[in-house]
């Protein structure tokens, strides 16, 4: 059992994914020095490509990895920062615009221009998860990433608006709720992924982020230390699961096994042709494969997800400006050459993230943490007057009753 530790010092994060649900726990100190208490981990049941489809199912399963990072951290786990993808997730760039009356930039002259950034038109059944500002000008002049103080008539914004389904958030919120938890905030997890993988050089320098899951991928563009892009791609390692599966005529575990211990995205790697042993579908008999049947079989796929990469930043012509490259992370960067094999689809650098580890947390180092690690340090540096207050305020106060108003906004319209 571990020592007692002061609530208002724990944060927990929850990364609800298609393959696996992560739960971390971390103790914060005073300097905001992060020490990783717990970890859980569960299979993810109920949730296709990112969104739930069966209620009772997703429940157990983030019960069940709840459960399991507070036995390790012990204590219980009263709330939590939820990550949050799917194909539901779309993103667009808005500008906002307005007066100052006094003569010079207020923080709630901040808060009023990104407000009107916000006001885009969205669908019915949708709401603003997210906006985020690139840069503000004053009396459009240079561009500024604090405002505040600058004299002048009128203060304008660029901000990234991240939307998302209602339903889908609903879905999410209730889950966690009934294993438990109250959710402090939901973050697009590219977001997350980007505070444990990218420096502040990289983010000012720009560079592609892509965060591939089980169920889909999420990639992020970032230029001059801001977001200018974010987009959920439907191609992510469950596909090339499935397509050995298929290939190879085998069971869905048994490919998922392949893909990690033999699985390569580039036949120029292969030294030589291996023989792999492998069971069959009835799982009774066994028979031998060749590895450059795993790469015939898994750098197609490879190569439509990064073909897809590649259109996105061309889109929006962001790839003059990204000179760090392409990072990838999550589970499905752990494919061997799929770095190298993006390097030639996209034509810049590209390399695997890991994360930035201040402490000694080695099990942390693999990327497939890359959003849940995220979701702490996005805790810490963007709600840190929201954590100190967690235990004071009134629950209608706090972010949750942001997300109660999206899930009432839905019946409401």
């Amino acid at each position: 059992m571990a020592n007692k530790v002061p609530e208002e010092r724990i944060i927990a994060s929850v990364d609800v994914g298609t393959t696996k649900i992560c739960v971390l726990v971390a103790q914060v100190s005073q300097d905001n020095h992060v020490d990783i208490i717990g970890i859980g981990q569960a299979p993810s049941d109920g949730l296709r490509k990112g969104v739930v489809v069966d209620v009772a199912r997703a429940i157990s399963s983030i019960k069940s990895a709840v459960k399991e990072a507070e036995e390790m951290a012990g204590i219980p786990i009263k709330n939590a920062v939820v990550g949050i993808s799917g194909a539901h997730v779309h993103s667009i760039n808005s500008r906002g615009v307005v007066p100052l009356t006094r003569g010079r930039v207020r923080k709630r002259d901040v808060s009023d221009v990104i407000a009107a950034a916000r006001a885009v038109p969205i669908k019915d059944g949708e709401q603003i998860l997210h906006a985020l500002p690139q840069y503000f000008t004053v009396d459009g002049d240079q561009q500024l990433d604090d405002p505040v103080g600058m004299h002048g008539v009128r203060l304008e914004t660029e901000a990234h608006i991240v939307i998302g389904g209602v339903t889908s958030v609903q879905n999410l919120i209730e889950c966690c709720q009934a294993a438990g938890l109250y959710i402090d905030d939901i973050v697009l997890e590219q977001i997350a992924s980007s505070h444990t993988v990218l420096s502040s050089d990289e983010r000012k320098l720009g560079a592609a982020i892509l965060d591939i899951g089980g169920g889909t991928s999420d990639l992020a563009l970032y230029r001059n230390g801001s977001i200018m892009h974010t987009a959920v791609l439907p191609v992510a390692g469950s596909h090339f699961t499935n397509d050995l599966a298929i290939g190879l005529r085998i069971a869905l575990q048994e490919a998922e096994r392949i893909k990690k211990d033999h699985g390569v995205a580039l036949s120029s790697l292969l030294a030589k042709d291996e023989h792999i042993e492998v069971k069959t579908v009835n799982g009774h008999q066994k028979k031998i494969v060749l590895s450059s049947e795993l790469v015939h079989i898994l750098q197609p796929r490879a190569e439509e997800l990064l073909e897809w990469v590649n259109q996105e930043i061309l889109s929006k012509e962001s790839h003059i400006s990204i000179a760090s490259g392409l990072i990838i992370t999550g589970g499905g960067s752990l494919l061997r050459g799929l770095d190298t094999l993006a390097e030639k689809i996209c034509n810049m650098p590209a390399r695997v993230g890991k994360i930035r580890l201040d402490e000694k947390v080695n099990t942390l180092s693999s990327p497939i943490y890359a959003t849940g690690y995220g979701l702490l340090m996005y805790t810490i540096h963007h709600a840190k007057k929201r954590m100190e207050k967690r235990f004071s305020d009134p629950l209608a106060k706090r972010v949750v009753s942001r997300m109660k108003s999206w899930i009432s906004g839905l019946y409401n319209r």
